[in-house]
């Protein structure tokens, strides 16, 4: 029985042997869920003496460059994927600390929420940080796992461990 894990790594590997040379400064970091692959690779740095005024422009030009000069070939690269492993794939790259999504998914996901849950939502869209119930979740999601990146990192060893466990007993569907 394969885990989530072996799963994510053929994925890894894939991408890795399949990306042409010299795009990243290394491996990308391949981020997968339910719905998607997204492909994240690494840029070099811009120089460390660049004025901090300068820095994200440049970092942003460096990034939409990228992007221009390797779109068909993302987009080849994209639909194989999606043959292969039946998840829709997003890019972006990191560079000078910073990350630049070029596509992602945007999946509704539905909830049931309490009033005292919904007031939360209503008074970001009133204050004008959301348009809607359905943004200001998003906001609250987003800012939640900011703030949390180590315990969410502990959670997703965790549940690896449990796939690994799993997978490791007897199968019981035989």
């Amino acid at each position: 029985m394969a885990t989530e894990e072996d799963a994510t790594a053929q994925v890894h590997g894939w991408f890795t042997g399949r990306l042409p040379e010299g795009w990243f400064t290394g491996a990308p970091e391949i981020v997968r869920d339910r719905e998607e692959i997204a492909v994240l690779g690494t840029l070099p740095d811009p120089p460390e003496d660049v004025p901090e005024a300068e820095r994200g422009a440049l970092i942003e030009g460096l990034a939409r460059r990228f992007r221009e000069e390797t779109r068909e070939r993302r987009i080849e690269i994209a639909r194989e994927a999606e043959r292969k492993f039946r998840q829709k794939v997003s890019w972006g790259v990191v560079c000078g600390g910073e990350t630049v999504m070029f596509t992602t998914l945007s999946v509704p996901v539905m909830t049931r929420l309490r009033q005292a849950e919904r007031q939360v939502l209503d008074t970001l869209v009133a204050a004008g940080v959301a348009r809607s119930r359905s943004d200001a979740l998003a906001w609250c999601v987003r800012l939640v796992g900011k703030n949390t990146d180590t315990w969410l990192a502990e959670l997703r060893d965790a549940l690896q461990q449990v796939d690994r466990v799993r997978s490791a007993g007897p199968d019981v569907n035989s």
